[in-house]
């Protein structure tokens, strides 16, 4: 019989079982495959039919597929995994390196992606030799690029900066430099490398400036705070609320989002955590007090400091981080930093 297995390389491996020949149906078979994987028709890492689909195809039973499986895998040309199937085996070389090598051991689905990107770059004409320069011009990039990391937000607000850096610095745990947008230009002149960083509401200048001097430019997404927006919802009619913040900005975009949800219904106090008057008085007044991840200790000290005075303390709720996750994990891909 004259059978079609699963394609490999471009190619249709076929099978042909003499059913009335001196030789077994087994040993034809198992002589086809082991010739398949020399020959490289199957090659390393090549899923083989299931033993339902070879029996299909050949005609064969099903246990005599087994046991040609089996023969295969004793003398070390295949391996079975688990619930996934049976798969060509590396041989010598081919496995020497990989065993070699704790990281691939560690991530072999990422080993996987590099080989299988190898293989694409080679089918396209790109020699080896390329396909390192390729690959290490990558990599050496990145490594310069995370390793002068910039924020820039306007000199009118520093807070926002200060804000994304120390978010920044803890998530990535690299060192963050905060650059006034106005002092970019002359920043980005005196380094050969570098990423910016900034948010969406001041790319257009951030690009405009770091363009030229081939530097890239990746936008961070804040944080939604839509359980802030919703605890800001459900607040009694004529409650005062306190936000407090190291950013201007964000006091201010905060405020008039507030004022949009609930007009004149709340009372709405303001102050950068700086200034110690107008957070005092939000400390007196206010029923809730909203304040980002680095002004909280300062404000919880504040509460301390003024508790013998207050009648009622106000209840203090701290915001997720100012940058979102999806930013943070994005940010991290493109510096190589995980």
């Amino acid at each position: 019989m004259d059978m079609e297995s699963s394609q490999s390389s471009g190619k249709m491996v076929q099978f042909h079982i003499q059913p009335d020949s001196e030789i077994s149906a087994s040993q034809q078979l198992f002589d086809q495959i082991q010739f398949a994987i020399v020959s490289r028709q199957y090659p390393p890492g090549h899923r083989l039919p299931s033993t339902r689909q070879l029996a299909i195809i050949t005609g064969l039973h099903r246990n005599t597929v087994s046991k040609v499986y089996q023969h295969l895998e004793e003398r070390g040309l295949v391996e079975s995994q688990a619930g996934s199937g049976i798969y060509v085996k590396a041989q010598g070389h081919e496995r020497g390196a990989r065993r070699s090598s704790p990281t691939l051991e560690a991530f072999p689905e990422a080993s996987k992606l590099v080989q299988k990107s190898i293989d694409e770059l080679l089918a396209q004409g790109v020699s080896l030799a390329q396909v390192r320069e390729l690959f290490l011009g990558e990599i050496d990039w990145r490594l310069r690029c995370s390793a002068q990391v910039l924020v820039t937000v306007p000199s009118s607000d520093l807070g926002a900066g200060q804000l994304m850096v120390e978010e920044l610095e803890q998530s990535l745990g690299i060192p963050v430099q905060l650059v006034p947008t106005e002092e970019l230009s002359e920043v980005l002149e005196q380094t050969q490398s570098a990423t910016v960083v900034t948010n969406r509401y001041i790319i257009g200048k951030a690009e405009v400036i770091a363009a030229p001097k081939s530097v890239r430019v990746i936008p961070v997404d804040i944080y939604d705070y839509s359980q802030e927006l919703e605890l800001i919802t459900r607040l009694p009619k004529d409650s005062c609320l306190g936000l407090v913040s190291l950013s201007s900005s964000i006091l201010e975009v905060g405020e008039r989002i507030i004022h949009s949800l609930r007009g004149e219904d709340l009372l709405v106090m303001t102050a950068q955590v700086s200034d110690r008057y107008k957070l005092n008085v939000s400390i007196r007044q206010a029923r809730t007090i909203i304040c980002d991840q680095v002004s909280y200790p300062r404000v919880k000290q504040a509460i301390l400091a003024a508790q013998d005075n207050l009648i009622r303390p106000p209840e203090l709720i701290c915001s997720e981080n100012y940058i979102g996750s999806k930013s943070i994990h994005l940010l991290k891909r493109e510096l190589g930093l995980g």
